[in-house]
């Protein structure tokens, strides 16, 4: 067996550099007193218990007259779409004339043990689709689902298909039993039923926990050995430290949604087989007749593309698109070229459509 040939000197050389990056990071740590995220300006059009639906304050005029409610996952927090001025969906949505919603599903606590997806999706969404509707003067609006907010969109539109104009979806899971989906191989071995009775909630760093696990050395020891990088100037240590903060900022999901969720999607895949119930009502995602835009990350690892491409096969939409980015699942909002490509896209989309 041949061994390693090293150089000590250069050796050497590598780890005072890498020292000096450290000492360089402390400093520049020790000089940032706040993390400040979410800087586009808002109104809270609507509050019912620990929901907020947020209504953006543009300047820019309005080109498209039919107003855009965003639904983010119960997952983590949606100012990842607005997490600073230079990474921000909102605020590109917003210069290029969207009027734009966003649903803010706050933290829910041992209180909210009971919400179901029914409670989420047949009374807060509908609710918040309403106000919009109402605020709005608009009798259907836009609606963009993102990644489990698109699976509740999806699963809206088709037994609310009247109240709903285009359909956006986002990094969104469909089939939930592609090969390729290690976060669904990862969830058909957890017992839902024993988590809730355990925990009531499930916390959301146990979950975070079981995300990263999905890529340990990415997302464990190459990010640890690249963070002194990351950490050399002010402006890249916050722009390290937003996308961090958001990634800790993960609510404790309600117990009862998660089993549903768990159960009926990922471990019986029931959506793409046409069996979800969300209350009393039926899902059939054949009911969804408006004009469809399906965009997803061509290097997703947590929905890969072949849990949302199936979508194009599931509804009866006449109108449908599907529109791959060379992108992460996180990537698809932060990357810089999500920053050229997405919110255009789906700008010119919708003003396409907006008659």
């Amino acid at each position: 067996m041949k061994g390693i040939d090293l150089d000590p000197d250069k050796v050497c050389e590598e780890v005072q550099a890498h020292h000096r990056k450290l000492i360089d990071s402390c400093q520049t740590l020790a000089e940032i007193r706040t993390v400040d995220v979410g800087p586009s300006a808002f109104e809270v059009s609507y509050r019912q218990d620990k929901l907020r639906l947020l209504h953006y304050v543009s300047e820019a005029p309005k080109r498209c007259q039919t107003p855009l409610l965003i639904c983010y996952a119960l997952v983590n927090r949606p100012y990842v779409v607005d997490l600073d001025a230079r990474r921000s969906l909102v605020q590109k949505l917003l210069a290029l004339g969207i009027d734009l919603y966003l649903l803010d599903w706050g933290y829910p606590d041992a209180g909210d043990s009971h919400l179901d997806l029914d409670d989420y999706i047949n009374d807060y969404l509908d609710s918040c689709v309403d106000q919009v509707r109402q605020h709005s003067k608009h009798d259907r609006i836009n609606l963009l689902g993102i990644c489990q907010g698109g699976t509740f969109s999806l699963c809206y539109s088709a037994i609310y298909p009247h109240k709903i104009k285009n359909l956006i979806t986002l990094v969104t899971p469909v089939d939930f039993h592609t090969p390729d989906n290690l976060l669904s191989h990862l969830a058909q071995k957890v017992d839902a039923d024993l988590a809730v009775e355990t925990y009531g909630n499930i916390p959301g760093s146990m979950l975070n926990d079981a995300y990263q696990s999905l890529m340990p050395m990415r997302l464990g020891i190459q990010k640890q050995l690249h963070m002194p990088d990351q950490l050399q100037s002010r402006d890249k240590a916050l722009n390290f430290l937003r996308m961090e903060k958001w990634i800790q900022d993960s609510p404790d999901q309600a117990g009862e949604a998660f089993r549903q969720f768990i159960q009926d999607f990922f471990q019986q895949n029931k959506l793409v087989q046409g069996r979800v119930m969300i209350g009393d009502k039926a899902v059939d995602l054949r009911n969804i007749h408006q004009p469809l835009l399906n965009i997803y990350g061509e290097q997703d690892h947590l929905v890969p593309p072949s849990a949302s491409t199936v979508l194009a096969e599931l509804t009866s939409s006449s109108d449908y698109e599907a529109l791959p980015m060379a992108a992460g699942h996180i990537g698809i909002f932060v990357g810089k070229r999500a920053q050229t490509l997405l919110a255009p896209h789906i700008a010119q989309w919708l003003l396409q459509r907006d008659s």
